[in-house]
């Protein structure tokens, strides 16, 4: 699990979902990954312990002290608020900003809508050098540790009336120092990550829970704890996508049931309050029609926090965590509602409705009339464009300058061959395919294999080239084909190649050259199972570095230009060719260059701005990440950071790697015939409209939870059966 989710097996997932399934049913706020991690790395009791029973020390745990700006707090923290009396222990499960301009009615002035932290007015820059501050609101659990440490209800009315150290709902309200801006602009797992490596490395690295950290991965060293630590992190991540029975906004995971119940409540906060809500929003835009014609085109910010505090009954409700979990849905609603009703935002009376802000008041979502004229994109993206709005235009330049074509990193240290055997029987060795080899359809060869091959034959031999795709069948002028044999001084290679055309950038290949030299035998060979990255299914073994470089856009057999590219296509293709690389196939690129990485020397303003906006698309659609690292004296960026160094941010590629499910009827990679025999575990399963489960399916349910221990109800969700655990195959 410190290696990722993708490293996991299946059965592991299984049983790290059913806990996780459990979590999130049993704890009254969203489970954010940060939490779920917690709850599986230190030990949550479902029973109602919580943390009660877990190697944490309370007195390890950071310290809000009334009137004193503090350190920044991610979700999942584990913190001490000093009162007056009793220290009120608790751990942050929900975490948005608290930015005072924002209105009691939920309105929000548009500069406040995506501003970097220490903003202080429309188009105004926070001052590099020095703390930033901003100004957040905190969800504590104050449970989370068991009925021993935590107040009573009396106590806790008593705090809640003073409103010193917690206000009348229970959560803390404080101004948070960041030792700059871009540290304030980490997303929540990243934060998350630091802080368990800083602030909370005793409770981390604790000899006391389960599965220490150092134990998994050899070591106390900062950069295997982290590697480590985000493998977990990503483990808990997918695991928690995975479910069924889980929706997720984000980095918190609430269960299908408990919004279903929501939804189908008609008291405050019910299905009728989070209706008018997302009729509010869609409708916040539309200009009056006055006798001369239309309003000058409106854009109108609503917070969705303080919105939810307007509705009658809606005070007690948002309290304690409860606020949270009223947060989320009203969320999940609003985005189901963008998404069954609109055209990517734009809602049939013209008003287009998007995500605008993910993180202050609870999230800010920005309604604008008319809509059409806008450039479509993710409505769930968070834009900023409020912030954005407020921003001086930059002048247009006389003249664009094109994308510069990026050459291929052809160093001897991406994808170099490997030599198997030499041997009386035939010469053997493995190399990867790479894009020039596919464009100018030639391959090189092993020093042994030139050798030999001149001793032989000469100078310019034309052998034959047999080629085997395993499970694949060639065409007659694919598999056997005559080829020559170019050889130098010290390298040589095959011309005059006809690759198959599922052959990419990065697949690997097994060449043998036969004792008599007369023939080379090329073989694909085939995975344990297939994978999918990114929109590429690949069943047979690859190099990931030289995927990552060079099966990028813009390039394929036909050729290679960075031409006639959109900025999100030049954005992913600069930082795969352009980035440091890492062994798995990461590609990290310093920030800051990209427009000139991407445009040469003074790149206009306009692309430079189109750049940054595809920048921030591709990291809210997770298809790149945010990270940091630092720059020596000489200007060369290094990941991770370097101690003196200063730091600096980076923008990276991580291939998602995914598992692809065979079929019914399907065939191993090799062709080899039906399935095996596999197990299969009782599962949910979704039943067609007007559909229900028997008796015997709902008895069957039952008596799975009970053996699961589940924490929450033992009755089958509505529109799902139950399957009982058998084998398929043959």
């Amino acid at each position: 699990m410190a290696k990722g989710y993708d490293a996991v097996p299946d059965g592991d997932r299984q049983l790290l979902l059913r806990y996780l399934e459990a979590v999130v049913a049993v704890r009254r706020a969203p489970v954010h990954t940060a939490v779920a991690f917690n709850a599986v790395y230190f030990g949550y009791d479902l029973g109602g312990d919580g943390y009660g029973g877990s190697p944490l020390r309370p007195d390890d745990f950071p310290v809000i002290t009334f009137g004193e700006c503090a350190p920044a707090l991610p979700v999942g923290a584990m913190v001490c608020v000093a009162t007056g009396s009793d220290p009120l222990y608790a751990e942050i499960v929900h975490r948005e900003g608290a930015h005072p301009e924002v209105g009691a009615l939920g309105d929000v002035p548009a500069w406040v809508s995506g501003a970097p932290a220490g903003a202080e007015g429309p188009g105004k820059q926070p001052e590099s050098g020095g703390d930033t501050r901003r100004r957040e609101l905190l969800v504590p659990d104050v449970h989370a540790f068991g009925p021993a440490l935590s107040l009573s209800s009396t106590q806790l009315h008593r705090l809640r009336t003073r409103r010193r150290w917690i206000n009348e709902d229970g959560h803390v309200v404080v101004d948070v120092r960041y030792p700059s801006p871009e540290s304030a602009r980490r997303d929540d797992l990243t934060a998350y990550t630091d802080h368990l490596l800083t602030t909370a490395r005793e409770q981390l690295l604790s000899p006391f829970v389960p599965v220490s950290l150092a134990d998994l991965v050899g070591g106390t060293d900062d950069d295997d704890l982290r590697a480590g630590l985000l493998g977990l992190l990503d483990t808990v991540r997918g695991v928690i996508a995975s479910s069924s029975t889980l929706r997720t906004w984000g980095h918190y995971a609430v269960t299908r049931a408990s919004l279903a119940e929501c939804w189908g409540d008609t008291g405050p906060l019910g299905g009728d309050d989070l209706r008018s809500l997302a009729a509010a929003v869609e409708h916040a835009a539309l200009p009056v029609r006055r006798r001369h014609g239309l309003t000058a085109p409106i854009a109108v910010y609503t917070a969705v926090g303080p919105r939810l505090r307007q509705f009658p009954g809606a005070k007690e409700l948002l309290s304690g965590v409860g606020y949270a979990a009223a947060v989320c849905r009203a969320n999940v609603t609003l985005a189901d509602v963008v998404r069954s009703d609109s055209d990517q935002g734009l809602f049939e009376n013209g008003s287009r409705i998007t995500l605008d802000d993910a993180f202050e008041s609870g999230g800010i979502w920005r309604s604008r009339h008319p809509g059409d004229a806008e450039t479509p994109g993710d409505p769930l993206a968070p834009a900023g464009r409020g912030w954005a709005s407020t921003l001086p235009a930059p002048p247009e330049p006389e003249e664009e300058r094109e994308p510069v074509d990026l050459p291929l990193a052809d160093d001897a240290s991406l994808g170099p061959d490997e030599l198997l055997r030499d041997d009386a029987d035939g010469i053997v060795w493995r190399a990867p395919l790479r894009l020039a080899h596919l464009i100018g359809g030639w391959f090189p060869l092993h020093p042994r294999a030139v050798h030999e091959l001149r001793r032989s034959r000469g100078s310019r031999p034309v052998p034959r080239l047999e080629l085997g795709h395993v499970g694949r069948t060639l065409e007659e002028r694919e598999a056997t084909q005559d080829v020559v044999a170019e050889l130098g001084d010290a390298s040589g290679r095959l011309t005059g190649i006809r690759w198959p055309r599922d052959f990419f950038p990065g697949l690997m290949l097994e060449l043998r050259r036969l004792p008599d030299g007369s023939a080379f035998r090329v073989s694909t060979i085939p995975l344990t199972e297939p994978v999918k990255i990114d929109d590429r299914v690949i069943e047979h073994c690859y190099d990931p570095r030289v995927l990552t470089r060079e099966d990028v856009p813009g390039s394929d057999r036909h050729g290679d230009s960075a031409a006639g590219l959109g900025p999100r296509h030049l954005v992913m293709r600069t930082v795969r060719r352009c980035g440091l690389l890492t062994l798995d196939g990461h590609a990290l690129l310093d920030r800051s260059v990209l427009p000139t990485a991407v445009y040469g020397e003074r790149p206009a303003r306009s692309q430079t701005a189109a750049l940054e906006s595809a920048v921030a698309e591709l990291l809210a659609e997770r298809l790149l990440e945010p990270a940091f690292g630092s720059r020596d004296h000489g200007g060369q960026p290094h990941y991770p950071a370097r101690d003196g160094q200063p730091v600096i941010p980076l923008v990276g590629y991580r291939p998602v790697r995914r598992r692809v499910i065979r079929p019914w009827g399907g065939t191993e990679a090799d062709g080899g015939g039906s399935l095996a025999l596999q197990l299969v575990s009782g599962h949910l399963r979704r039943l067609r409209p007007g559909c229900s489960p028997s008796e015997a399916q709902r008895a069957a349910f039952r008596e799975h939870c009970r053996m699961l221990g589940k924490a929450d109800g033992w009755e089958l969700p509505h529109g799902y059966t139950f399957v009982t655990e058998h084998t398929r195959g043959r």
